[in-house]
Parts: C-alpha cells; structure tokens; sequence
C-alpha cells in the first residue's frame, strides 16, 4: 500500500504545484519526456501531429484555431548516457499551405543506471530560431529537468522546464513551463494516463490564472514493439488562455 501510496500522491503532488503555461513549441511538440537517453548507436524518428479543434486566437499570433502542426523529431544516442535530438516545426493554417516554423537542437545527457538512483534524472537543452509569426520570437532556450520513476506497472514523471526567449518580442527572462504525467499499464501492450501541460508566466511575476495555460490530455499509448513509439490523447483546456480542445499523436521508430 505503500508504494501504491507513493505512486499517486507524488505525482499529483506535482501535477498541483506544476501548473502553467505550455512551452512556445508545445503545441507543435505534445509531449512530457522519460529520463531515459536513445541507446548508444540507435537513432529515434518521431512524428508528432497534433490538430486544435478548439483553439485561441492570440492577437499578432497566428491562430491556433483549426490549426494542423506537424513536428519531426529525430534523436541519436551516444555512450548511453546522451542524445541529441533535432526538430522541425511546420505548421498548417486553414485556407493556407504548410509552412516550416522553426527549427531546434536538443541534447541531453542522463544520470547513468549504474549510480543506482532512487529515481531517473537527466537534463536537456534546447534552443533554435523561429518565426515571431507563429511562436512569438525568432530564437528561444529551454532548460528541461527529467525526473521519474516506475514502480511496478506505475509510473510517472515531471519536466519542470525553464525557457526563455533569446531574441524577438518577447526577449527577457525565463518562463516556467513544466509538464508532468502518470501512467498505468492496463496490460502488456495497451497504457492509460493523463498529462499536464501548462505555464505560470514570468519567475517573480506569475501571470493571472485566467492568463495561464494549463491544459490535461487523458492519452493512451500502445506497447506493440521496443522498437515502435504510439501515443494519443485528447487535450482539454483549464483557462480562458488555452486551447479548448486539442487531439495529438505521436509515432515514434527507432533504428
């Protein structure tokens, strides 16, 4: 009891203290990370499309309403302990073309297994320019903290990110914009769990909790092969300042 204990108030903990506003590229990257690092030599391919229904419409901001984002993702790892991944962020207007929104680098490095930790721990940054039209500044930076934990056929984890724009309008300082989620394994092959994205705003000056984001994706991933990744959800917005309603998948090969 115990454990199980432990399991469900850790991470709820979490997803009541973490609550905030989404990254800029969150909502062309849906997605709270494992501690884990792509194994030395193997490289990771992941498409993540997500489709807003119900979406804000921010003013000099193109819409999120309606909107179709495509991200590719790709990740190599090296010694076992680090990755580096690669983004590109298109995004898909109604009435209008695809267009490529940015681009970022990622790496990563993870606390190695044989420190034998309590829990997972490992660090990314990410940083690349964008279009000020579509995400708000031309160049950002964030600073991702992993932390998990699987006990039996729980687990969870909490990505309190840091970001900050580098140049653009909204340059200056840093943000907080975690993600946390929970997870259960109902068999072998079928995952439920919900996710938590959000923002607070600025450090030492939060914005007003009808102006943060915070948004819950009920999702489902299937465990067909080692080699595959298969997540969805459905996304559900908290305040005024978030997508209403959201649908995101992610497809995910490694090689």
């Amino acid at each position: 009891m115990r454990v199980v204990r432990s399991v469900l108030v850790l991470p709820a903990l979490a997803l009541a203290l973490l609550a905030a506003r989404a990254a800029a590229q969150g909502a062309y990257e849906i997605q709270v990370y494992g501690a884990d690092v792509v194994e030395r030599g193997r490289t990771m391919l992941e498409l993540h499309s997500n489709f807003t229904f119900d979406g804000v419409r921010p003013v000099g901001l193109a819409s999120s309403a309606h909107a179709f984002h495509e991200t590719v993702e790709v990740t190599h790892g090296f010694g076992g302990w680090a990755e580096v991944g690669f983004y590109l962020f298109t995004s898909v207007q109604p009435g209008a073309g695809p267009v490529v929104v940015g681009s970022h680098i990622r790496p990563r490095v993870q606390v190695p297994a044989s420190w034998h930790w309590p829990v997972g721990v490992s660090l990314s940054a990410e940083v690349g320019p964008e279009r000020r039209g579509y995400l708000g500044d031309s160049w950002s930076l964030e600073l991702r903290p992993i932390v998990d934990q699987r006990l039996g056929r729980w687990y969870w984890s909490v990505n309190p990110a840091l970001e900050r724009a580098l140049a653009g309008g909204g340059a200056g300082g840093w943000e907080l914009s975690p993600g946390a989620t929970v997870t259960v394994d109902v068999t072998r092959a079928v995952t439920l769990g919900v996710e938590y994205y959000g923002g607070f705003g600025p450090l030492g000056s939060f914005d007003a909790p009808d102006a943060q984001w915070q948004q819950v994706f009920p999702v489902v991933a299937l465990n067909l092969s080692p080699d595959w990744e298969i997540n969805a959800g459905l996304g559900f917005g908290l305040t005024p300042a978030t997508d209403r309603l959201a649908a995101k998948v992610i497809l995910g090969r490694r090689f």
